[in-house]
């Protein structure tokens, strides 16, 4: 791969060619992706997702938005850093090709800020209800009908392939959907694989999918314009990643761990004495220890020890990437950077203790549990009247619950795998409280 490539600005539908040089550079393109997603309506309904305290009462726990935007600033400044040795390694991308630093910055933060548009309400429990709907549940019906990939987009309903799909599928009137460059897309791209072969290798590019059978088409068109490697034979696709994918996931990283564990902190699910001792391993080097001592609330002293904690995973992040960078490049690099990284013992340590006290406490598991049964009930309901009205049996009831479908979900779709994703990605849309309350009126 090739940083000229990699750094497309191509969006979809282009008939010619976007050159850097000729950039705005008070309007950048890769600035305008990040802000089409943060108008997008399905960014916005990250306010009302869960991130890991489900349906929380408390105004300091994260969402989805609020960690989504977090992520996104720790990729701006990862980005921009390794822009920065890029460039020097590289002075002909900048001298010739007009690219800067803060390209790399914009694009790790576009595809940050996008890095969880596709998940379902209720968190991670969301996608699992609904691969398990069909693998164990009433779905088990469509299986015969659809093709092993297909069957295996539902079962293993996946948010990173859905977000694709958010980003970048066309509606009538609507082609391309926001219609970001492709080297965003590709940098947005953390499993850019269809959903078999399943975990084919250890590589962490083929730990989940990337994509829907009907994203395919357009899905290879972003890899080839881009030059990422191809590493399937056959009727399977995949590719190495995209080298700035590296940067989007060790920002992802970065946040859950350190921010989730202040989140159980504050809510009393660590206690304070653990925090403190976790954290200052990884913030030793580089604590003012007196400044630390003049603080006297626990939430500055936590806020503090985060800050910095934040600070040398983002600088060992970028030391991880450029050592590795050749290799990256040719696509034999395959792992996660925080798996390289000289605090990888203290982050698992984190991890853990966040485990066993944060995501396994009686709250999560509750709101879990409901959030599950939310939406089976509304997979059934919903895929039911879809395809009856489709065969056209549908019942006064279906039609009366298709009428509160929004009103971009109206539309026609001849196979019974787009039907069936279809509802999906609607339920998926959906926020923590538009499900409660789409529950309540299928129930009433």
């Amino acid at each position: 791969m090739n940083w000229e490539q990699l750094l497309s600005l191509k969006r979809q539908g282009d008939t010619s060619k976007r050159l850097r040089a000729e950039q705005d550079d008070t309007r950048l393109g890769f600035e305008v992706d990040y802000d089409r997603i943060i108008f997008s309506s399905a960014f916005r309904s990250l306010q009302d997702k869960t991130q890991v305290i489900p349906l929380s009462k408390t105004d300091f726990v994260h969402t989805r938005l609020t960690h989504s935007l977090e992520v996104s600033v720790v990729g701006r400044s990862i980005g921009r850093l390794v822009g920065k040795k890029i460039l020097e390694k590289y002075p002909h991308l900048q001298e010739i090709h007009g690219y800067h630093m803060n390209d790399f910055g914009a694009i790790v933060a576009a595809a940050s800020l996008a890095h969880d548009i596709g998940n379902p309400p209720f968190g991670h429990s969301g996608e699992k209800a609904i691969g398990e709907y069909f693998s164990i549940g009433k779905g088990q019906q469509y299986k015969d009908r659809l093709t092993d990939k297909q069957w295996q987009d539902l079962i293993d309903f996946e948010g990173n392939a859905n977000g694709f799909s958010v980003l970048s599928s066309s509606r009538p009137g609507i082609e391309g959907s926001l219609r970001l460059t492709y080297a965003v897309l590709g940098a947005f791209m953390k499993y850019p694989k269809e959903s078999l072969p399943k975990k084919p290798t250890k590589n962490i590019s083929d730990k989940k999918y990337g994509f829907f059978q009907s994203d395919k088409d357009f899905f290879k068109e972003v890899a080839s314009e881009l030059g990422m490697i191809s590493n399937k034979t056959g009727n399977d696709i995949g590719f190495e990643r995209h080298p700035l994918a590296f940067l989007v996931e060790a920002a992802d990283d970065i946040c859950y761990t350190i921010i989730d564990f202040e989140d159980g902190i504050n809510l009393g699910l660590v206690s304070e004495d653990y925090a403190l001792e976790y954290l200052i391993k990884l913030v030793k080097d580089t604590i003012d220890t007196a400044k630390y001592q003049t603080l006297t609330t626990k939430e500055d002293r936590i806020s503090y020890l985060r800050a910095l904690a934040i600070g040398n995973l983002i600088n060992d992040a970028v030391k991880v990437f450029i050592e590795n960078e050749e290799a990256i490049l040719k696509g034999e690099f395959h792992f996660a950077l925080t798996d390289k990284s000289k605090y990888k013992a203290q982050m698992d340590d984190i991890i853990k203790l966040s485990v066993k006290n944060i995501y396994q406490s009686r709250e999560v598991i509750e709101k879990e549990l409901s959030g599950y049964q939310i939406i089976n009930n509304l997979l059934d309901k919903f895929i039911t009247a879809y395809n009856n009205n489709h065969e056209g049996k549908a019942t006064n009831y279906d039609k009366l619950l298709l009428k509160i479908l929004p009103e971009k979900h109206h539309l026609e779709k001849e196979s019974l795998y787009d039907r069936l994703l279809h509802i999906c990605h609607f339920i998926s849309m959906l926020t923590d409280g538009k499900a409660v309350l789409y529950n309540k009126i299928v129930t009433a």
